[in-house]
């Protein structure tokens, strides 16, 4: 067998390989069984939900004892209702919560009639999720004397919240302190908050500013996959933190914070929240502001809740404060985050899209890809448009190890004569062989270059393809309706012909009885191989025989978005190899090496 087969062999087992590992490893996620018992039991009971409430410091962030307030659900309580050209809900004027979002441009499924991706949900329903603002006691207050999580706020301004018209809630205390809460939305997904107090009393209070997410439980669809971030995030002056549900419910217990918790103090920019596959909350102080981040765990009552607490103020008789805070509650849209970083000043707000340890490679790759989609309009063709510019900036190294196989073949007589004058002697061969490449100016290895390079690309791209929304139920071409997805087709049914359903996506039937896209691929490998003839040795020949089916059967499981990638590399990698042998006076008998497969022996190299 020639070293050019040889290179073949050895690259495409690699690729094999590492997709293969990768498969075993982080196989698909599987979706998190609900239990059952376990919601209805929360439904039924009758105890509080609790969030736990930051009390204030003298002059610093940093919390004395917690204090709890519970957060009791009030369906009558009135509700002032959101409305924005993406997101519709309402507002709780108990306590003020931001406790009812739903994304208007996102629906659960493909299915006609899906109901739109709820985000936040009120407590009393199956996962409560919400968002709470207040402040903190200090010197001369107690919890009774600032608004709490069940406090009925009135409406002083605003019927509705909108882009147009903000909505500003208002509560006197009795005791010489009115809290007002303005609130203003965006037309994406960004709401600001400016809380303030006036003191009309006779002597000074201190008290800080906070706001809290607060979530019930672990969401009952989490991925649960290795892959991807779903939990608690933050940004504290520039360093990302990442943490999983279960490492939060791990933390020690805090007797200031009255939950197990973690406390960091942030000295000037930071924001922190909880991500999900596709959604995000959170709550962002205003640059340049120190804060304390906090999150923590409940486990009595199941609660996990990220807060951030502001200085404490001392505000003088006759003087009012103030505090300005942001709260995004929405989908994590590239060009919607990139916004608020670069427009708004949210520092590294785009790292709250999971890249990945291959960031310097998915991040360029997905801007190119939503470019592409802009300038086309659909993101299937965006993919093989992206496919091309790669293979575009491959060309020189593919060119340099395509001239170097062309040149392998030429030499394939003089490397057959070495072979017979020296026998058995392996290491007079190598010698000779590696004087012949030296004199001749080829690389045996050169072959492997383009193919090694494919691997990182190629898991770039998935993780690009898993993790941003912009694939999520992104349609190409017919029965392609989400790239994000594995094809939908199957052998099964004749891919539609015939009168009965396929097997559903993810079974191990429908592995079994793949589709349209993974049957192309499969297709494009093996017509890749015939552009040389098949390696004399039976073993090798067996195994390059079967490996574009293995393939075929593998990535059938795959989004369908990585599978059209696969195939569009497959087909400009073959017209590219074809063309330049074909320059350097090598013709490529592709026909004549496919009819060889179905017979017996293999048929003499042609030129």
């Amino acid at each position: 067998m020639d070293d050019q087969n040889k290179n073949l062999i050895l690259a495409t087992a690699l690729s094999f390989l590492v997709i293969l590992i990768w498969f075993v490893v982080f196989p698909p996620p599987e979706p998190t069984p609900q239990d059952v018992s376990a919601t209805e039991a929360t439904a039924e009971s009758n105890d509080p939900a609790v969030a736990t409430t930051p009390t204030a410091a003298d002059g610093t962030t940093e919390a004395t004892p917690a204090q709890t307030a519970e957060a009791d659900a009030a369906p009558d309580a009135p509700r002032v209702a959101i409305d924005t050209p993406r997101l519709q809900g309402t507002i709780s004027l108990q306590g003020g919560r931001i406790d009812e979002l739903s994304l208007k441009n996102y629906r659960e499924t493909l299915e006609p009639g899906s109901d739109i991706v709820t985000l936040l949900s009120p407590v009393g329903s199956e996962t409560p999720y919400y968002a709470l603002y207040g402040w903190a006691p200090g010197n001369g207050l107690t919890h009774e004397q600032v608004p709490g999580a069940n406090t009925i706020w009135s409406v002083e301004s605003g019927k509705s919240l909108s882009p147009e018209t903000p909505v500003t809630l208002a509560w006197d205390n009795g005791a010489g302190l009115t809290f007002r809460r303005e609130i203003s939305v965006d037309d994406r997904y960004m709401f600001s908050v400016t809380q303030t107090v006036e003191n009309t009393g006779g002597a000074p209070v201190s008290l800080a500013p906070y706001g809290i997410l607060a979530r019930h439980g672990v969401p009952q669809d989490m991925k649960n996959f290795f892959i991807l971030h779903e939990g608690l995030i933050a940004m504290h002056d520039g360093e990302l933190s990442e943490v999983d549900y279960d490492d939060v419910a791990d933390y020690e217990f805090n007797p200031r914070e009255g939950a197990q918790a973690q406390v960091v103090q942030v000295a000037e920019n930071g924001w922190t929240g909880f991500t999900d596959h596709y959604w995000m909350t959170t709550l962002i102080p205003e640059p340049g502001s120190a804060f304390k981040a906090v999150k923590k765990f409940d486990p009595r009552r199941n609660i996990y809740q990220t807060e951030t607490v502001l200085p404490t103020q001392t505000v003088a008789p006759g003087e009012t404060i103030s505090a300005d805070t942001r709260l995004f509650a929405g989908a994590k849209e590239w060009e919607a985050i990139r916004h608020y970083q670069n427009e708004e000043g949210v520092e590294r707000f785009l790292d709250s899209i999971d890249w990945g340890w291959f960031f310097f490679l998915t991040k360029p790759i997905f801007a190119v890809l939503h470019w592409l989609n802009a300038l086309i309009g659909n993101m299937g063709w965006a993919i093989i448009g992206l496919t091309l510019l790669i293979k575009a900036l491959l060309l020189p190294l593919a060119y340099k190890s395509y001239v170097s196989m062309a040149k392998m073949k030429e030499l394939q007589p003089q490397m057959e004569a070495i072979k017979e004058r020296v026998g058995d002697d392996r290491q007079k061969m190598q010698q000779e062989m590696m004087a012949l490449y030296k004199k001749e100016k080829v690389n045996p290895a050169s072959g492997c270059l383009p193919i090694l390079l494919q691997i990182p690309i190629f898991f770039s791209l998935y993780k690009v393809i898993f993790v941003t929304l912009e694939l999520r139920h992104a349609p190409w071409i017919g029965w392609i309706k989400d790239l994000s997805a594995p094809d939908p087709s199957s052998i099964f049914n004749f891919w539609g012909i015939l009168p009965w359903a396929a097997p559903e996506t993810g079974s191990i039937l429908h592995l079994l009885f793949i589709g349209i896209m993974p049957l192309v691929l499969g297709i494009s490998m093996w017509l890749q191989q015939k552009l040389n003839p098949a390696p004399t040795d039976p073993t090798q020949k067996m195994i390059l025989a079967w490996m574009p089916w293995v393939f075929m059967f593998m990535l059938g499981s795959f989004a369908s978005g990585l599978v059209l990638y696969w195939i569009a590399n497959n087909t400009i990698t073959f017209i590219q190899q074809y063309l330049i042998m074909r320059s350097q006076g090598y013709k490529p008998d592709v026909f004549g090496n496919i009819m060889s497969g179905f017979k017996r022996g293999a048929k003499p190299d042609k030129k």
